[in-house]
C-alpha cells in the first residue's frame, strides 16, 4: 500500500479523541448509554433433559455487550451432564465456580483430579481446559467471570489458586452448625461463605468471585438489604411460599417501594442487579436453601461492595 496516500495513525493522531460536558456523561445510565442489568429467571426446565450441554443464562442483547453475559462481569450457566459423557470448559477466565445439582464424577484440570458428587461446590483457575465426566447423570449450576476479561480485552495468564474441592458433608456441617448457634436469628442471614486461603482479605472463594451456601428458614424473612456486587441466585430446594421482593427504593417503613415479586422453585436462577434492594420470605413450613454467587470478591478488593441494610 503506498505511504504517500494512506497517512499512518500515531500516537498523537486525535482522530478517537471525544469530551463531553459533565453532566451529559457522568450518570450514563440516567442517560441511557448504558442499561441496567435486567431482573431475569431461568427455570429448572431449561436443563432437565436432553444431552450433554453447557446453557448459558445470557442477558447480553439487553446489556448491549458481547455474549454470552449473564452482567457486566459474569456469566452463570446450567450444565446437563448424562452418565458416560464428558464435557470440556475452558472459558478466558479466571474464575470458575461449580455447583453439583445432582449425579457423580470427576473433574481433571492440569494436575489435579477431584471426584464429585451433589451437593459439592467446585472452584476451578481458568488457564487449563476442564474436563467433566459423569458416572451418572449430572447437573451444575455454573458461574465465571470470561465477560470481565472481555471487556478489558485481556486473556488469563496465571492462576491465582488450585482446583478446590468443598465436600457437601464439610459444607452441609458448616451450614447447620451456623444455623443452630443460639444466636443465628439475631443475624442478618443464616449462611456460610466459602473462602480460600490465598484470599484472606476478601474471605472469598476466588480473587473476583463470592459464593454463600445459606438457609432461609421457615416462616422467616431475610430483610431488605442492598451491595454493588450482582447476585447470580441459584435455589437448591424451597417449599412453596418462598419468594423475593426487588426494587430500587426503599419506603419509610423501610421496605421495598413497588417491588418485582420473584417466586422461587427448585432449581430455579434469578438475576438480582446490583445496588436493588433485595428481601427474601419463606411463608411455609420447612426450609429453603439457596446460592448467590456474586463478583464481590473484585468489588470487596476493589472497597465498593458497600452493603446495606434497611
Amino acid at each position: 500500500m503506498n505511504s504517500e496516500s494512506t497517512p499512518d495513525r500515531t500516537r498523537t493522531d486525535p482522530i478517537d479523541a471525544e469530551y463531553f460536558e459533565y453532566s451529559k456523561a457522568a450518570n450514563p445510565i440516567s442517560a441511557n448509554l448504558i442499561t441496567r442489568i435486567p431482573y431475569q429467571s431461568f427455570p429448572a426446565s431449561l436443563y432437565d433433559s436432553g444431552p450433554s450441554r453447557v446453557v448459558p443464562l445470557d442477558l447480553s442483547e439487553a446489556l448491549g455487550c458481547e455474549g454470552p453475559a449473564t452482567g457486566p462481569g459474569l456469566c452463570a450457566n446450567f450444565i446437563r451432564l448424562n452418565a458416560g459423557d464428558t464435557l470440556t470448559l475452558q472459558p478466558n477466565a479466571t474464575s470458575q465456580v461449580l455447583y453439583v445439582i445432582a449425579g457423580e464424577g470427576r473433574v481433571v484440570q492440569g494436575e489435579h483430579a477431584i471426584q464429585w458428587s451433589k451437593g459439592c461446590f467446585i472452584a476451578l483457575p481458568g488457564l487449563h481446559e476442564a474436563r467433566l465426566s459423569a458416572t451418572q447423570d449430572a447437573r451444575f449450576y455454573y458461574v465465571h467471570d470470561e465477560p470481565l476479561l472481555r471487556y478489558l480485552g485481556v486473556t488469563r495468564s496465571s492462576d491465582r489458586f488450585a482446583p478446590t474441592l468443598y465436600p457437601a458433608d464439610v459444607a452441609n456441617a458448616k451450614l447447620r452448625e451456623a444455623a443452630d448457634d443460639p444466636h443465628a436469628q439475631d443475624r442478618s442471614r443464616i449462611s456460610i461463605l466459602l473462602g480460600n486461603r490465598n484470599f484472606p482479605q476478601t474471605r472469598t472463594v476466588t480473587h473476583v468471585l463470592w459464593a454463600m451456601y445459606g438457609i432461609l428458614p421457615a416462616g422467616s424473612v431475610q430483610k431488605p438489604h442492598r451491595h454493588q456486587s450482582i447476585a447470580l441466585d441459584f435455589i437448591i430446594d424451597c417449599p412453596v411460599g418462598c419468594y423475593s421482593l426487588v426494587g430500587t427504593e426503599l419506603d419509610a417503613d423501610g421496605q421495598i417501594r413497588n417491588p418485582v415479586r420473584v417466586d422461587w422453585s427448585p432449581g430455579l436462577a434469578f438475576v438480582t442487579p446490583p445496588g436493588y434492594w433485595h428481601a427474601h420470605f419463606n411463608e411455609a413450613d420447612a426450609e429453603a436453601f439457596l446460592i448467590p454467587i456474586q463478583d464481590a470478591g473484585l468489588q470487596t478488593y476493589l472497597r465498593s461492595l458497600d452493603i446495606r441494610f434497611s
